[in-house]
C-alpha cells in the first residue's frame, strides 16, 4: 500500500472516529464477556453447593442454567458487534474510502 494513502486515510477524521468507536466497543464486550465467564467459573470454584442446588424436583440444577446463560450471552454479545460492524463501522469504513479515494 502507497505511504501516502496510509497517511491520508490514518489523519482521516473519520477513521479515527471509526477506530474509536471499534475499540471503545471491543473494550466493553471485552470486559463483559471477561465478568460473564469469570463469575461462572468464580462460582464453580469457590460455591459448588449453589450451583449444585437444584431447581423443581427433577434433576436440573443451578449450574446448567446458568452454563447455558454464559453461552447465550457470548452469542448475544457477538451478534451486538456483528450489527454495529455491518452497519455502523461499514458506513464509517465507506466514508473514508470515498473521501480518501477521489
Amino acid at each position: 500500500m502507497d505511504d501516502t494513502l496510509v497517511a491520508k486515510v490514518t489523519a482521516h477524521p473519520k477513521y479515527q472516529e471509526l477506530k474509536a468507536r471499534r475499540t471503545r466497543l471491543g473494550i466493553w464486550l471485552t470486559i463483559a464477556m471477561l465478568i460473564v465467564y469469570y463469575g461462572f467459573i468464580l462460582l464453580v470454584a469457590f460455591n459448588k453447593p449453589l450451583l449444585a442446588s437444584r431447581i423443581g424436583e427433577g434433576v436440573m440444577t443451578l449450574g446448567m442454567p446458568l452454563g447455558l446463560g454464559v453461552i447465550v450471552f457470548t452469542v448475544v454479545i457477538t451478534a451486538i458487534y456483528v450489527q454495529r460492524a455491518n452497519s455502523e463501522f461499514d458506513r464509517l469504513s465507506d466514508e473514508v474510502n470515498k473521501a480518501v479515494l477521489k
